[in-house]
């Protein structure tokens, strides 16, 4: 990857890591819309601008919002969904292949196709690359982020595992438990296919409660809210605190950096 290029790819993802997921504008847009396909296209990623977005979005509007970049740079991005045990296409993430241009190689010299994985909707906001399944390669990467450190698994040459863990200290030692996320079929699918996914996304048991999810990027702590549990994580652990109703809204609008009207309405449809 050229290095402007490269710049360029890594300063659209600090861009968009400071976007929170947050399924509340997708509960609003479902309500007043009456339907899934009406409210995708009211969702505010396709607009290509994090700047104009309501708030944030779930891993459908971030990975369509980086697609829509990356086609616009003349890149050829793959959309993947992700399955979790016996539950089927439940995220996504992208695939971009290097762009290197072959001719700029030296005489005689080979260079192994690199892909990278980029899931914003897992609050992974660096470009990963992806191993070689053996004998090829080594069939694994690890990659120590903070909070999460990430394994990245090829068990053949058509999926890949996503593992995610944090840091432990034990007597002294840091060790890294880790925990299968996803799996992905490395082929990809088509944008219909995307679209659909993510149309049946809008009737998933998770939109029937506010679901928040935001990574501080510069200080390593993760924040995430789902069923009046606030979970912070961060290189020492996590802690969890019970946020009481009468103090919901003040608190995950300041700790979730988003407007109080819009965490109101939301809880005011679920609510009904």
């Amino acid at each position: 990857m050229q290095p402007d290029l490269w710049q360029k790819i890594q300063d659209i993802c600090d861009k968009l890591s400071k976007v929170t997921y947050e399924n509340l504008t997708k509960i609003i847009r479902l309500e007043s819309t009456g339907s899934s396909t009406a409210a995708q296209k009211l969702d505010d990623s396709f607009q290509n601008d994090v700047d104009a977005w309501m708030g944030g979005g779930t891993c459908f509007s971030m990975t369509w919002h980086l697609y829509q970049v990356f086609r616009d740079m003349g890149l050829s991005p793959r959309l993947v969904m992700g399955h979790k045990r016996k539950e089927r296409n439940i995220h996504c993430a992208l695939i971009l292949p290097d762009n290197t241009d072959s001719s700029l190689l030296a005489e005689g010299v080979t260079s192994p196709k690199v892909e990278y994985l980029f899931d914003p909707g897992y609050l992974i906001f660096d470009p990963l690359p992806i191993p070689q399944p053996f004998p090829q390669g080594s069939g694994e990467t690890f990659f120590p982020l903070v909070p999460n450190s990430v394994r990245l698994v090829r068990p053949d040459a058509s999926s890949m595992e996503l593992w995610t863990g944090g840091t432990l200290r034990d007597n002294g030692r840091m060790t890294f438990p880790m925990k299968l996320r996803f799996e992905y079929p490395v082929e990809g699918v088509s944008v219909e296919e995307f679209k659909q996914h993510w149309n049946e996304s809008f009737y998933r048991e998770m939109m029937t409660y506010p679901v928040l999810n935001r990574l501080d990027r510069e200080h390593g702590v993760q924040y995430y809210y789902q069923k009046g549990n606030l979970v912070t994580r961060d290189a020492n652990g996590s802690r969890i605190e019970k946020i009481e109703n009468s103090a919901q809204i003040e608190t995950l609008s300041r700790v979730f950096d988003l407007k109080p009207e819009l965490i109101e309405r939301a809880l005011h449809i679920l609510n009904k």
